[in-house]
């Protein structure tokens, strides 16, 4: 999608602090962090929100929530703990519509989240 923050970063027109790349898969550090680890997991193929994925996304979406630990482990926060979350859809919080996981963590979290 040619106005979306996200495909402009997966496509590398704009920069962004790229922790992983595959061929279906970018993550990259939050440029508004909100704990010591705050990266952010997207699919390169454009999902406006999770209401939009398919039967034949759910091993995409797998291999997000895998990769987000696979980074935590690397981080080394894994052990202490961490959070993955989507926000989806305005109300709750989603402001870039290309589906994400946030990958969270360095820092105790609450509960509830707010």
């Amino acid at each position: 999608m040619a106005d979306c923050l996200f495909c402009k970063i997966i496509n590398h027109e704009i920069p962004g602090s790229i922790v992983y790349e595959d061929e279906r898969i970018l993550a990259f550090n939050d440029i508004n962090p909100q704990a010591p680890t705050h990266v952010l997991l997207v699919p390169k193929r454009h999902i406006t929100s999770l209401t939009d994925l398919r039967v034949e996304d759910d091993q995409l979406v797998g291999e997000l929530v895998r990769r987000a630990a696979a980074i935590a482990k690397e981080r080394g926060i894994s052990a202490g703990g961490f959070r993955t979350v989507f926000n989806t859809n305005r109300g709750a919080g989603q402001t870039v519509f290309h589906i994400h996981l946030h990958l969270l963590g360095g820092r105790n979290m609450k509960w509830p989240p707010g």
